[in-house]
């Protein structure tokens, strides 16, 4: 594993390659202060001809439960508590 760190203010920048992703091209886990982010890169064997452009695809995912929330609520995926007295 490759680590490089680099300090931004009061923050640090850091970049680790070589241990998440290895099927990947390329990896790297870019962390600054609590957020934490894995970047990958694949390419084809082989170049495509009369391509002019870069073909670019970004797939971003949020995952709300990582911050605290669930979507639809508690009670939806808990069930409510029963109101008669047992």
């Amino acid at each position: 594993m490759h680590t490089r760190e680099l300090h931004i203010g009061q923050n640090t920048l850091r970049l680790e390659t070589g241990k998440l992703a290895k099927q990947a091209h390329g990896a790297a886990v870019v962390r600054f202060g609590d957020s934490v982010v894995l970047v990958t890169a694949c390419r084809a064997a082989n170049p495509r001809e009369g391509i002019d452009f870069l073909p670019l695809t970004v797939d971003y995912r949020e995952y709300t439960y990582a911050s605290g929330r669930i979507p639809g609520g508690f009670f939806k995926r808990e069930g409510k508590p029963t109101e008669r007295k047992c």
